[in-house]
């Protein structure tokens, strides 16, 4: 085992580097043992980093001895090793590894770090699409298993591979939205009241006083537009204690938010908002495909498909195609997920795209802080933004007068005192102003058509599980 040393003349080369061109050169690489199979005077290992990796050959000869052979095979999987070896081109691809043109000729071989003999799961097991285990009869790991044992299960290429496409999603939404002006906010998930007047809260001891866990950090987006800073955004945890154990909510979410003042109409955000997502899906397209190509051989799904300018519908309009496919329902009535799907689907159909807004929500189902339509008292500024028939985005024009608010706060019902610092904040001048918050992990997974949100959460909290 190698605690400290000094640094050494050699230089780490990275599996995927690992290529023809390096043909004949001597390396040195740090690695896990994915497998190991001894037969006779050899030894083959495949050698894996992330979602890369490489045969390596221990062979008796004048590098290796028949001791070194039998070391080698009889490594724990998953311990990780540092190996000198020659790159070498092989005739026949490699199948079973990334690297199909290469292989690596080992010479020494170091264990860094020693796993233990018997693994939770095998990580073969937990990358076999499972149409294929059960026509097999073949292993497959369920989600339980997976959680519980989740920094293995990270290892996998799949999980891999949806994780650095979900940093890519956070890198686009920052690079976008810097490029279009907006500035990024930090804001409190320590609060003194609901953020939105609801019950659905965490309540956590604040020294001699509760306070809770924000469900949205809409209130300090929409204070730092009434301080001018026009357009906002920011990127962090939000908590919501619903017990709901489906498969698209969590207690703990990474949201997306976007807030921006607008000149002449909400639908100036709206536009920001669907072309952010655009520039999103567009730059995972280009930048990604490797990810998305590993996802898809264990979770295989059509690609995501947009248009441009994005699709947007009016709340009546799907109404129109719902109750077309026999679907009745009352115009003030919100749709039910099953409602949601089936929409996604007839737009798909009618459209061809996988991303659609819906606009104009019936205003008897929306948040008491969103503005009325002046033309249709009993419609709303609002929308969603769906992804594959699922929400990932719940927005609308914010009411910015005082006493409108007010109005509408009573109206629901809603104790003012618990939301007073949210109506003064509008009292000192705001200018009109709509935003939005977007979930991570359902843009994640919708967009790769995976089935659980609990999949792209890298350590999920629902309402049976807070661990690991």
């Amino acid at each position: 085992m190698i605690q400290s040393q000094e640094k050494p003349d050699r230089v780490l080369v990275r599996v995927s580097d690992l290529t023809v061109h390096k043909a004949d050169e001597v390396v040195w690489v740090r690695a896990r043992v994915h497998t190991s199979r001894a037969k006779g005077k050899q030894c083959f290992l495949v050698l894996r980093q992330q979602q890369f990796n490489v045969q390596a050959l221990v062979a008796v000869g004048d590098h290796a001895s028949k001791q070194m052979v039998k070391f080698a095979a009889n490594i724990n999987k998953e311990s990780i090793v540092d190996v000198e070896g020659v790159v070498r081109k092989v005739n026949q691809k490699i199948g079973s590894c990334t690297q199909q043109d290469v292989e690596l000729h080992v010479q020494k071989i170091y264990v860094i770090s020693l796993a233990e003999p018997r693994l939770p799961l095998q990580l073969d097991d937990a990358i076999r699409p499972e149409v294929e285990g059960e026509e097999e009869g073949r292993a497959t790991v369920n989600q339980d298993t997976r959680l519980d044992n989740r920094v293995i299960d990270l290892r996998t290429s799949t999980s891999q591979a949806v994780f650095r496409l979900q940093s890519g999603i956070c890198h686009l939404f920052r690079e976008t939205l810097i490029h279009k002006g907006f500035m990024e906010i930090q804001t409190p998930k320590i609060i003194s009241a609901a953020s939105e007047g609801g019950a659905n809260v965490f309540t956590v001891s604040y020294f001699k006083n509760n306070a809770y866990l924000a469900q949205s950090p809409q209130l300090y987006k929409q204070m730092c537009i009434c301080a001018d800073f026009e357009k906002v955004f920011c990127i962090g945890p939000v908590f919501r204690a619903e017990d709901s154990n489906t498969h698209r909510h969590l207690t703990e979410f990474v949201g997306l938010d976007i807030e921006m003042a607008f000149n002449y109409h909400y639908h100036e955000v709206v536009e920001e908002i669907a072309d952010t997502l655009v520039q999103i899906f567009k730059g995972l397209q280009k930048r990604f495909q490797t990810e998305i190509q590993t996802v898809n051989k264990q979770f295989p799904c059509e690609p995501f498909k947009f248009l441009e300018p994005t699709l947007r519908l009016e709340y009546c309009e799907a109404l129109a195609m719902l109750r077309e496919a026999g679907i009745e329902m009352g115009d003030e009535e919100d749709l039910s997920t099953p409602n949601e799907k089936l929409l996604g689907r007839l737009v798909k159909e009618k459209y061809d795209t996988d991303f659609y807004i819906l606009d104009k929500y019936p205003l008897a189902v929306r948040p008491f802080y969103t503005m009325p339509d002046p033309r249709n008292p009993k419609q709303s500024n609002s929308y969603d933004m769906f992804m594959r028939g699922e929400e990932i985005l719940s927005g609308a024009q914010r009411i910015h007068d005082p006493q409108l608010l007010t109005e509408r706060a009573l109206h629901h019902g809603i104790d003012l005192e618990k939301i007073k610092a949210y109506i003064d904040s509008f009292r000192f001048g705001a200018p009109p102003h709509a935003g939005g918050g977007i979930g991570l992990e359902r843009v994640t997974m919708l967009f790769l058509g995976l089935h659980n949100v609990r999949q792209t959460s890298m350590f999920p909290r629902d309402p049976k599980r807070l661990t690991p």
